[in-house]
Parts: C-alpha cells; structure tokens; sequence
C-alpha cells in the first residue's frame, strides 16, 4: 500500500506511470481472479485504492497550479 505522504514527494510524471503500471497490474488481478488463480484478492481492492489515491494527489497538484 502507497502512502500518500510519500506520494506527494514523486513528480508528476512519475506519478502517472504508477498509474499505468497499476492498471496494468489491475487488470491481470482480474483475469486472474476471473480463472480462480489468485491467492490474495485482498490485493485487487488495495490496487485500486492506490490508483484512486494517486489521482486524489495529481488532483491536488493540477488545483495548486491553477491558484
């Protein structure tokens, strides 16, 4: 799990690619789960808080920018 204290500390590119990355994961935990092959579907809903968090930060950026 991603804190978002950490977060706040990565560029925004950087933040970005994470996101891809974990959608990327997200998907394959899906069809994972999908076939009855994955151990911890526990991680399904963490990966998905974690990309939701990181959009909640990006958000945060784009809205500093603007003031």
């Amino acid at each position: 799990m991603l804190k978002a204290s950490d977060l706040r500390s990565i560029s925004r590119q950087e933040l970005e690619d994470k996101i891809v990355a974990l959608k990327k994961a997200l998907f394959e935990m899906v069809s994972k789960k999908e076939t009855g092959r994955i151990e911890k579907p526990s991680d399904i809903k963490d990966t998905r808080r974690d990309i939701a968090r990181i959009k909640t930060i990006l958000s945060e950026m784009k809205q500093g920018k603007d003031k």
